[in-house]
């Protein structure tokens, strides 16, 4: 195999979407001239709170209610959190907004079955943003895209087998500048400005203490396949460059992220020269991550690599849906069902507003 000069493109990759970065912002697509941070934030909602401004619209149906009468169901954000919102009884032929749109509303917070929502008062949808400061409402990754994407290089750096840092070096140039700002799902985990990073990074995090847990397992093998396994959601979800996925792909509908990473990883190793057993475990990997069938994947994990990379797949997409879940229900209540945890009801614990804060260094 020829030996590629990976490092230096690697660099120029990063160097090259830190300046498309910077320079969107610059555009204003993170910015504008309306003072959003007077109005309230969404996770300082309380029973009684009265709210009026600008928020995100996360999704949104028109439903008919028990009485007949038509209302439109929305979940709006932030950046702090979600709230539930209703507008009863709207006109019959109103047009849910889309979801990454921005209304301005006021209401009123009540509780309903233990569970905050807010009485919309007034309504309407935004025709034009530019006049909006979108980072009080755009949900982010708690650290900077440049930041989480150096920690992916750092990780391909330190591969010893050459084949493996020019292979994924390769998937990463493939995914090219979009992974900065994508989520890493449209509702469920990660759904937010640089969630796809947020969701690659948590899960090195985990795959570190489990190698270390695990010596057995070779540990470039598992942080390779963490790092490629979700980046052709790229090409299945359709999202703005604020983060917000309005809709699936055909190419998600018809072929899916799962199917599509195999053919892209396909694609990088005949680009590289790599061949053999480490691109078949590595296609093996990504074909199993979502564990069973049942949840999209034609092959259950064979080796236990590939089993790792399910568990922690999971297990980070799960944490981060529950502690979104907790930051919008009160200390001391149960959640609404939630339908991708089979109905359950999460409860709050109280015991974390008492928590002791490790104190912070010298």
């Amino acid at each position: 195999m020829a030996k590629e000069n990976w490092k230096d493109k690697l660099a120029d990759l990063s160097q090259s979407m830190m300046y498309e970065a910077a320079e969107a912002e610059q555009q204003g697509l993170m910015s504008g001239m309306t003072n959003t941070t007077e109005q309230p934030e969404v996770r300082a909602l309380q029973n009684g709170s009265y709210f009026s401004g600008y928020l995100l619209v996360r999704s949104a149906e028109v439903r008919t209610g028990k009485t007949g009468q038509p209302y439109l169901d929305m979940k709006l954000c932030d950046k702090t959190g979600e709230a539930v919102c209703k507008l009863w009884n709207c006109p019959r032929n109103m047009v849910a907004p889309h979801s990454g749109a921005v209304v301005q509303l006021s209401g009123t917070v009540e509780e309903y079955n233990k569970q905050l929502q807010m009485r919309v008062q007034d309504f309407g949808e935004l025709k034009d943003v530019s006049a909006i400061d979108m980072t009080t409402l755009v949900p982010s990754a708690p650290e900077k895209p440049e930041v989480m994407l150096q920690k992916l290089q750092d990780t391909i750096d330190s591969f010893r087998s050459e084949e493996l840092r020019a292979l994924v070096q390769e998937m990463l140039r493939m995914a090219g500048d979009k992974l900065m700002y994508f989520p890493a799902a449209q509702r469920m985990h990660h759904a937010e400005y640089g969630g796809l990073l947020h969701h690659t990074t948590g899960m090195l995090n985990t795959a570190e203490h489990i190698i270390q847990a695990y010596p057995f397992l070779h540990g470039d093998l598992l942080r390779a396949g963490v790092i490629i396994h979700d980046l052709a959601k790229l090409e299945e979800m359709d999202s703005d460059k604020l983060g917000n996925v309005n809709d699936y792909t055909m190419d998600g509908l018809l072929v899916g992220h799962i199917v599509r990473g195999v053919v892209n990883l396909d694609r990088a190793a005949r680009r590289v020269g790599v061949s053999g057993e480490l691109v078949e475990l590595l296609e093996h990997m990504l074909l199993s991550h979502h564990g069973i069938p049942e949840y999209g994947s034609p092959r259950m994990p064979m080796f236990p690599e590939a089993e790792v990379l399910h568990w922690i797949d999971t297990l980070d997409a799960r944490m981060n849906e529950l502690q979104g879940i907790e930051d919008r229900t009160q200390p001391g209540a149960f959640s609404e069902r939630i339908n991708s945890l089979d109905g359950r009801r999460i409860y709050h614990p109280r015991y974390r507003m008492s928590r002791v804060e490790p104190e912070e260094e010298a």
